[in-house]
């Protein structure tokens, strides 16, 4: 049966809405197991460096690699997971290009796994220039190749995919510029609250991370190049802007596209619509030039930077947390706001992701600063304020708004609250201690926030597999696809 559109919706047949679950839940399942197994390589090395485990500095590195690429890795599978289930209920998705994607992602997988603990690869996800090709004999350039190869393969297969999700938004609305809302905002359109709010942060998305991937591509060829033919030697700020460019581009629009459930969820425990209105355009249509343009923040400390360029990001990034957080935010208490709202686990994960997002910013803002920059930014401050992001701000799956919350979803939700919580609290006092990040080895007055942070990363864990569990349980059914 082919879609028709309902009330601004699109309805699929059965056997459609079956293939799209299976694809669906192979990715949330993938990034689950994936982001529990970086879990692991955290705890592993918080524990080695708080002297409670003892492994080589070459494998310490290695783990410190994988687990670096890893959990943006799973973050972003999954999130495009929950972004492709959703937005499919107002567009037209391919099934096909959405398992393609999948197929791609998983070979890229193999792919940095093999030169990580087959090829010995250790340089971080970052593969800055020219380190990939002057390892001293840890690793050859045959495993560095792989590595940069892997990360182009998992590209070209999310570009695939975000190119379907443009020519699907658009068929349906006509230009970006529409599905954004900004025919709205500046009046060439009237206001329409039901304008869904999955289609402007999806727009949002793809934009900022085609451009994104697409820088990534750029100096991943050149890093390819340069492994082959030494003589090709490209600028080294030039290669670390591209990377830096393409790492805060991806994980940031890794955020943006998880706050979609946000905006299809809260309104189906609580049965309050959430209305798009010229406030939610306008901070959308922000965030795409202040996500962008913000990266310049992860090198205040290269010298040759214009510093005009490191002037911007400042005030960007003062600012670029505002926008979509004050709507999301505000909009998120409004709409719970006396509405009788049931607090399951599902819901307080929401919350909990929000509050996440929020909170994250605060030490991301202060590293930003020049002054505090230049003392904190190579310390245990900046995994501080990323944990604080990304392990508040795992997106819950979909539950039932009658749910009963039983005692292991109170156990699970609370161990991972409080280790999570002590993960990024631990870190962030390590690096006001001036603590330094990457090192496999810690002096002896370092290894006590080590040993508590290992004792935090252990309660992330044992919460994330009782997690697992209950999420892979409540994942959506196919008879229900909204």
């Amino acid at each position: 049966m082919s879609a028709t559109e309902v009330s601004g919706k699109i309805e699929y047949s059965d056997p459609e809405n079956r293939n799209a679950l299976i694809a669906v839940k192979s990715h949330l399942i993938a990034g689950f197991l994936v982001f529990l197994l970086m879990m692991i390589a955290g705890f592993t090395m918080r524990a080695a460096q708080g002297t409670w485990l003892e492994i080589g500095a070459d494998l310490f590195y290695q783990i410190m690699t994988v687990h670096g690429i890893g959990v943006v890795g799973a973050a972003m599978i999954t999130s495009t997971g929950v972004q492709w289930y959703f937005l499919r209920q107002y567009v037209r998705l391919s099934n096909g290009i959405f398992w393609t994607n999948f197929v791609i992602f998983l070979t890229g997988v193999v792919m940095l796994l093999g030169s990580i603990f087959v090829g010995q690869y250790g340089g971080g996800w970052t593969f800055l220039f020219p380190l990939p090709a002057i390892s001293m004999g840890a690793w050859s350039n045959g495993a560095a190749a792989v590595f940069q190869a892997g990360l182009l393969v998992i590209g070209v297969g999310f570009l695939i995919l975000y190119l379907d999700f443009g020519r699907a938004i658009l068929a349906k609305y006509g230009s970006l510029a529409r599905a954004l809302g900004l025919t709205q905002l500046f009046g060439k359109e009237p206001v329409d609250y039901k304008h869904p709010a999955a289609v402007v942060a999806s727009t949002m998305v793809l934009i900022v991370n085609f451009m994104g991937i697409a820088a990534g591509a750029v100096v991943l060829v050149m890093g390819l190049i340069n492994l082959f033919y030494p003589e090709f030697k490209p600028d080294a700020l030039l290669m670390k802007n591209l990377i830096y460019f393409f790492g805060h581009v991806v994980i940031n629009a890794t955020i943006y596209a998880s706050v979609i459930a946000v905006y299809e969820l809260l309104p189906r425990y609580t049965g309050r619509p959430w209305k798009t209105n010229k406030p939610f355009y306008a901070a959308w249509f922000a965030i795409v030039f202040m996500v962008m343009g913000v990266y310049p923040h992860h090198l205040m400390m290269d010298f040759a930077m214009p510093h005009w360029a490191l002037i911007a990001a400042q005030v960007l990034s003062f600012g670029s947390g505002i926008p979509v957080m004050v709507v999301t935010g505000y909009g998120a208490l409004m709409i719970v706001y006396r509405s009788g709202i049931k607090w399951s686990t599902t819901t307080k994960l929401l919350f909990l992701s929000m509050f996440g997002w929020a909170g994250g910013v605060i030490p991301a803002i202060l590293d930003a600063m020049v002054t505090v920059n230049r003392t904190f930014h190579n310390t245990l401050w900046v995994p501080g304020h990323f944990h604080f992001y990304l392990l508040l701000y795992y997106l819950a799956g979909e539950g039932d708004s009658k749910e009963e919350t039983k005692a292991i979803d109170k156990l699970g939700f609370y161990a991972y609250l409080i280790g999570a919580f002590m993960t990024s609290m631990v870190f962030l006092a390590s690096g006001a201690s001036s603590i330094p990040r990457r090192w496999a080895a810690h002096l002896p007055e370092w290894v006590g926030f080590a040993q508590v942070g290992t004792i935090a990363a252990s309660l992330v864990v044992i919460g994330m597999l009782l997690f697992i569990v209950r999420a892979l349980v409540s994942l959506p059914g196919a008879s229900n696809p909204r």
